[in-house]
């Protein structure tokens, strides 16, 4: 990832890979990562939604601020 990212460019970049697999890393709070696997559902004006491949099929939402801040952190495959 780049260094100096926008939030625009944070956005433009999700909105590229909509539909596509990903995995995420999520900080949960007093030294908990989550990890997850997941697609990119949709890309909304300040959140976008993760749907998990977990047993539960839950989606998650977060902000792009979120990522931006490295509070999420999102890996794409190759």
């Amino acid at each position: 990832m780049e260094l100096n990212k926008t939030i625009a460019t944070i956005k433009k970049d999700i909105q590229n890979h909509l539909g596509e697999k990903v995995t995420l890393k999520a900080n949960g709070g007093r030294k908990k990562i989550l990890v997850n696997d997941g697609v990119i559902e949709s890309v909304h004006p300040s959140i976008f939604v993760v749907r998990l491949e977990s047993d539960t099929q839950r989606t998650v939402t977060y902000s792009y601020s979120d990522v931006l801040t490295k509070t999420v952190l999102l890996y794409y495959p190759v």
